[in-house]
């Protein structure tokens, strides 16, 4: 177990020194939680009368929190950022697959880089490229002509098509799929007949893909996902979707296909966005929203209906058939009203 000195801490975060730099700490935990040799944050400042109880060795907050606190802290205008930072400091997550499994298949024709691990069971089809100190864990396919960037890491599991770029440093958490053919099918004479999806897939450096989700290759032109996105677990991306750099999206949202969201936006959990939409730089959607028409200006959008109990539901749910006759009504009142 690694330990860090305050003073060392503070060098790497940038952060002022309050109390005892000798002082050693070796993980992280909640104010609540914590005990002599680890080291929390305070982030939110409805926390802070546990700063005064906590155990834990030192605490990083913002200085004006510091104000009526005498123990040992890293001061930052952003504690949140500074645990981030710290987190990555102290990661102890194991690697997904340590050197080249003597069980992976490996085409004779793919270009590997330095440092590269390749875990049991991982398959690699002919063309493609594995860049420099990529990860790839156990039981991967990587199909044909596919590139990985540098430090690209896969978790095991992870099925990548064809011709598909992974940026740089992305991480693509166990059980992604990125690459399957998109919703493709013309109709004719009461059957469907497939298209076949001719564009990749391509995702910018530093990208986060979570578990289970899946995002298609294009029918023509690829789909894009930017540099930095995060894109949480459960997420479809249908085919030629492209989202900008830095936008994030929570679990269970499902975007259909031609989508175009900007960078900096925020997705929230169990969307809905229709076909063929776009969406602005900056704008917001929360949870369980349904997006049927473009958004044009920065902001926060909402449609989800908020939870309440199962008689308010009902008694709402038979109004809400009755609107349509109750718009008539008021629209004849108003009519005769203007008539007198």
């Amino acid at each position: 177990m690694v330990k860090f000195t305050l003073a060392q801490l503070a060098k790497k975060l940038d952060a002022t020194l309050q109390g005892d730099g000798d002082i050693t700490v070796s993980s992280i935990a909640t104010l609540k939680s914590a005990q002599s040799g680890q080291i929390s944050f305070l982030a939110n400042p409805k926390y802070k009368e546990q700063i005064f109880t906590a155990q834990a060795s030192a605490i990083i907050m913002r200085p004006d929190d510091a104000a009526d606190y005498s123990g040992n802290a890293l001061l930052l205008d952003e504690p949140y950022v500074g645990y981030a930072m710290l987190a990555n400091i102290m990661d102890t997550t194991p690697k997904p697959a340590h050197g080249i499994s003597p069980m992976a298949n490996i085409s004779d024709s793919v270009v590997i880089g330095d440092n590269v691990s390749i875990g049991p069971n991982s398959v690699i089809e002919a063309g493609a490229n594995i860049g420099d100190g990529c990860i790839i864990g156990a039981n991967c396919f990587i199909g044909e002509n596919t590139i990985l960037k540098p430090n690209a890491k896969l978790w095991a599991n992870v099925v990548i098509y064809h011709n598909v770029i992974i940026g740089a440093n992305c991480l693509i958490h166990s059980t992604a799929v990125i690459g399957a053919d998109g919703f493709g099918f013309a109709p004719h004479n009461g059957q469907w007949h497939k298209i076949p999806q001719l564009g990749g897939v391509e995702i910018g450096d530093g990208t986060e893909v979570g578990a289970g989700s899946t995002i298609d290759r294009g029918a023509l032109d690829p789909t894009i996902v930017g540099n930095g996105c995060i894109i949480d677990d459960q997420v479809h991306l249908g085919h030629n979707v492209v989202v900008g750099n830095y936008s994030a999206m929570a679990a269970n949202t499902c975007v259909a296909g031609s989508v175009n969201i900007g960078n900096n936006c925020i997705i929230g959990g169990a969307c809905a966005i229709n076909g063929h939409l776009s969406i602005c730089d900056g704008a917001t959607v929360t949870g369980m929203s349904m997006v049927i028409k473009d958004i044009t200006e920065a902001g926060v959008y909402s449609s989800g209906m908020p939870s309440q109990t199962n008689r308010e539901w009902r008694k709402n749910g038979a109004r809400y058939r009755q609107l349509d006759d109750m718009a008539k009504r008021l629209k004849a009142v108003e009519k005769r009203l203007k008539q007198d």
